[in-house]
């Protein structure tokens, strides 16, 4: 376990888009990803990860994670050598996610464990590469992130669970339009709104087509439109798409944000198999990928959604303890067979 190194990126800027002020979304608090930061050094150390590469932010994280560090060294409890991402600009956008976990990668981190929401767990997946990723949430809507405490993901971490039996591939969503690609890990949604703005999709009046990789009936955000109506499974290899209309005979009460529960009309449902490539009928419009607008088209760039199985290879937090539990890994005593409990033991 010694030779591990994880890499942790946290955005400072999750959980606070125009959601938080028009939906009462909740806010995620720069104390609190540190705490969690802190949490995740304390199951890293007991598992025997030696060395941490943190990304740096103006938001103050980072900096509540340095001064942790220092009160740190006068107790007990051991702590990994945490190594701060800094000597590079840092823009307070995305590109500060993408450019901390290619350094991670490039460094030779084992594991990307990723705080932030649907948006932050895009990006950083387009950097990952083949580096397993863990994406917690602490975001405005959180599909694709877990709600998992920072505690038990430190557990994961150090590598003695072979990655066969520890990870798993998401499917992926990519979006061409002229010779412009974007990808998401939830859902891909046409508007008929003309500019990005504030980038967050929150009103479905606007959506026409909506697209999801997955569908889940529990799920907030434009999948829980689906996810009523046509679920469909991380682990199953399909995806889902359908037209929306505010006259559609069918209608679905859907939370497509915290706080805002809204009839959605929905038409034409199709399934959406690997490979197969659906077009965008908007001549114009913009085109919000896991939540966010980010490309605008015009007449004859013709968009078109196609779903890949090659998405990123994300931790499977119960099977990794369950292969723990399986294999003595966090016991002192090798476990009894059939895991029977030995009550003398």
């Amino acid at each position: 376990m010694g030779d591990a190194i994880v890499g942790v990126v946290a955005n400072p800027l999750s959980g606070r888009d125009i959601r938080r002020l028009v939906t009462l979304a909740s806010v995620f608090p720069t104390a609190e990803k540190a705490n969690m930061i802190q949490r995740m050094l304390t199951a890293f150390g007991a598992v025997g990860v030696h060395r941490v590469l943190l990304s740096t932010d103006l938001g103050g994280i980072s900096a509540a994670v340095f001064r942790a560090i220092q009160r740190h060294r006068h107790q007990d409890a051991r702590w990994p050598e945490v190594e701060f991402l800094d000597g590079q600009p840092i823009r307070q956008s995305a590109q500060d996610t993408v450019d901390a976990v290619r350094r991670m990668v490039t460094t030779g981190a084992r594991v990307i464990v990723c705080l932030g929401g649907d948006g932050t767990a895009r990006v950083a997946a387009s950097a990952a590469g083949d580096v397993p990723m863990l994406a917690l949430s602490t975001g405005t809507n959180n599909v694709f992130p877990a709600v998992r405490e920072a505690t038990i993901a430190g557990l994961v971490a150090s590598g003695a669970v072979p990655t066969e039996g520890a990870t798993r591939r998401a499917k992926l969503l990519e979006v061409r339009a002229g010779d412009r690609i974007e990808t998401a890990l939830v859902d891909v949604a046409v508007s008929t709104e003309r500019h990005v703005g504030a980038r967050a999709v929150w009103d479905p009046a606007t959506v026409t087509q909506l697209f999801c990789a997955f569908a889940e009936p529990d799920a907030i955000g434009l999948s829980s439109v689906l996810g009523q109506l046509a679920p469909v499974a991380r682990h199953e290899p399909h995806g889902v798409t359908a037209r929306l209309s505010a006259g559609a005979p069918r209608q679905v009460l859907a939370p497509i944000a915290p706080g805002l529960v809204v009839p959605v009309g929905v038409g034409e449902i199709e399934p959406m198999r690997p490979g197969s490539v659906h077009p965008v009928d908007a001549r114009a419009g913009v085109i919000a990928v896991d939540g966010e607008r980010e490309l605008t088209f015009g007449p004859g760039e013709e968009p078109a959604v196609r779903l890949r199985a090659d998405g990123p290879r994300c931790v499977d937090v119960p099977a990794v303890l369950a292969a723990s539990a399986r294999l003595g890994l966090l016991t002192s005593t090798p476990p009894t067979p059939g895991g029977a409990y030995d009550r003398h033991g």
